[in-house]
C-alpha cells in the first residue's frame, strides 16, 4: 500500500492537505487500507431482511442507504448464483448515498441523465418500486449495453433506456421530469485507491477540463426538472473546482433553483471553503470522505426547482401494435409461462423485438432510443422466443413453468455455465416446452424442454467461464 501513496500526484496531495488540514493525515493512512466491497439489496426481488436470512456473506449495514451494506471476508459475491438473477447490486457504498438524496418516490418520473453502468439507476428503479417511469440514458453508445444488461438483470419493467445528449434530451422534454440525476464525468480522484488508471490520467488540467464540462452539463440537466422537482449533481471527485465551484456558478446564474435543506440522516461532511462567508454552507450539499465514513469518496448537491421551466406538451407513446397472428402468438406462449397480467395494448413491436411499454411513456420521436420499455421477446418469421429480460423481471409468484433449485445444486452451475442437463431434475408432469430456472425460488433465465433435456437458452455474454 505505500506504493500505492507513492503513485498519488504531488499537486492532488498538496490541494487535499489546503483543504483538510489537521485531517490530511487521517485521510493519506486510508490509502495503506484496502478498500471495502459494497452490496446493495435489489428491493425490487427481494427484502433486507430477507436477504440477510439467506446470504451466504458476512454484511455490515449501512447508515445512509437501508438497502446497502459492506461485504466482510473472502466471498465472491460477483459469482454467486443470487447475483445472476439480480438480487443485488454490488456498488461502492459511497455511491449509494446519491440516489437516497434524490429520494425518488413511487409513480414519480425520474431521469438518470448519466447512467451508464447502471449502478444509480438500478438503486432508482428499486426506490420506484415498478411504479412510474425511469429514463436511463448514456450518451456513449458503447456503455448503452451494459447499462440494459444491469437493468434486466434487476428486474426494472418500467425502465426506458436512451442514447442521447443532454441537451438534445432537454430540448425535447423541456421540464418534465420530477427527479433528475446528473452523476457528472469527473477527475474521478475518488477512484484513486482502486484505480492505477484515475491515478495516472489525473492532472491539474485535467481536473480543470472537467469542471468546463460540468458547467456545461448541469445547466441541460436543470432544464428537464419540472418545478417542484429535485435535481442532484454528483461526483466521485474532491476537487473544488469540479463540485462547490460548480455548484455556485450554477446558482449564481439560475436563481430559480435552491440547495434543499441538509438532513441529519446523512452524517457527511458539509461543503468546503471559507466558513465565514460560504452560501453552500449548511445547506444540500454532501461530502463523503473515506476517512470519516466506508467507501472511496463522493460529493453530492441536492437543488430545489423553484419555479420557472420550459413546459411542452409530449403525447404518449402509441405502441406499434402487433398483428392478429403475432399476438396470437406472443399471447400463447405468454400464459405457458406466467399468469403475469400483460395488457395488450401496452405490447409494442419494434423491429422483430417486443416490448412492454410502460403506462407512462410518452412519445420519443427523433430520439435514439436503445430500449422503449421491458423487452420481453422477439417474432422469428413462425415463432415468439422470449427474452431473457422477461424472465428476469417475473416474479415467481407469476410463474408456473418452471425449474426451482437450491443456489449449492449442481444444476445451478451448469446451467450458468451454459450446459444443457436432464432428466434427473424434473418433474415428470413437466410439459414441453418454454419454462423459467430458478435458484431458490429467483429467475435466472430461461430454457427450453425437449424429451428430457433442458435446452439452455441462458445468454452467451453472461455465462460463466471456469
Amino acid at each position: 500500500m505505500c506504493a500505492l501513496i507513492d503513485e498519488l500526484p504531488q499537486a492532488y496531495l498538496e490541494r487535499m492537505h489546503l483543504f483538510l488540514g489537521d485531517e490530511f493525515e487521517s485521510f493519506l493512512a486510508t490509502y495503506q487500507q484496502k478498500s471495502l466491497a459494497g452490496l446493495r439489496v435489489n428491493t425490487l426481488k427481494i427484502s433486507p431482511d430477507e436477504f440477510h436470512r439467506i446470504t451466504p456473506f458476512q454484511l455490515q449495514g449501512l447508515e445512509w442507504c437501508p438497502s446497502g451494506f459492506v461485504v466482510h471476508g473472502d466471498g465472491r459475491p460477483g459469482k454467486h448464483p443470487y447475483h445472476a438473477a439480480g438480487l443485488y447490486y454490488l456498488q461502492e457504498p459511497s455511491a449509494m448515498a446519491v440516489v437516497e438524496v434524490l429520494d425518488p418516490q413511487p409513480g414519480e418520473k425520474v431521469l438518470d441523465l448519466a447512467a451508464a453502468p447502471g449502478g444509480k439507476a438500478t438503486h432508482i428503479a428499486a426506490r420506484l418500486q415498478g411504479r412510474g417511469i425511469l429514463v436511463a440514458n448514456e450518451i456513449h453508445p458503447g456503455r448503452v449495453r451494459e447499462l440494459a444488461q444491469n437493468l434486466e438483470r434487476c428486474g426494472a419493467r418500467n425502465a426506458i433506456i436512451l442514447n442521447e445528449t443532454p441537451q438534445r434530451l432537454a430540448d425535447y422534454f423541456g421540464a418534465y421530469f420530477d427527479r433528475v440525476l446528473l452523476d457528472a464525468p469527473c477527475s474521478g480522484e475518488g477512484m484513486f485507491r482502486r484505480s492505477k488508471l484515475a491515478r495516472q490520467e489525473w492532472s491539474e488540467e485535467a481536473v480543470h477540463s472537467c469542471a468546463i464540462r460540468q458547467k456545461g452539463l448541469l445547466p441541460q440537466a436543470a432544464r428537464l426538472v419540472r418545478p417542484g422537482g429535485r435535481l442532484v449533481y454528483s461526483t466521485c471527485t474532491f476537487s473544488v473546482e469540479e463540485n462547490e465551484e460548480v455548484i455556485w456558478s450554477f446558482l449564481k446564474e439560475h436563481p430559480e433553483f435552491e440547495l434543499i435543506e441538509r438532513t441529519n440522516r446523512f452524517p457527511f461532511a458539509d461543503a468546503w471553503g471559507d466558513d465565514s462567508d460560504n452560501p453552500l454552507k449548511g445547506k444540500g450539499i454532501y461530502r463523503i470522505l473515506p476517512h470519516q465514513h466506508v467507501g472511496e469518496g463522493h460529493f453530492i448537491a441536492g437543488l430545489h426547482r423553484i419555479t420557472g421551466g420550459e413546459w411542452r406538451e409530449i403525447p404518449p407513446y402509441r405502441p406499434k401494435t402487433l398483428s392478429n397472428r403475432d399476438s396470437q402468438r406472443v399471447k400463447q406462449l405468454m400464459e405457458d409461462i406466467c399468469t403475469f397480467p400483460f395488457d395488450p395494448l401496452r405490447l409494442s413491436i419494434e423491429g422483430d423485438a417486443v416490448y412492454f411499454i410502460p403506462p407512462s411513456a410518452t412519445q420519443l420521436s427523433g430520439l435514439r432510443v436503445h430500449r422503449p420499455g421491458w423487452w420481453i421477446g422477439t417474432l422469428k418469421k413462425d415463432r415468439f422466443v422470449p427474452a431473457h429480460s422477461l424472465a428476469l423481471g417475473l416474479p415467481i409468484a407469476n410463474l408456473h413453468k418452471y425449474l426451482s433449485f437450491p443456489a449449492e445444486h449442481p444444476q445451478i452451475l451448469a446451467y450458468l455455465h451454459g450446459e444443457s442437463f436432464g432428466p434427473d431434475p424434473f418433474p415428470a408432469n413437466l410439459m414441453d416446452g418454454w419454462l423459467v430456472v430458478c435458484v431458490d425460488g429467483f429467475p435466472l433465465g430461461l430454457g427450453k424442454l425437449s424429451k428430457g433435456v433442458l435446452k439452455n437458452a441462458y445468454p452467451h455474454g453472461l455465462r460463466w467461464i471456469g
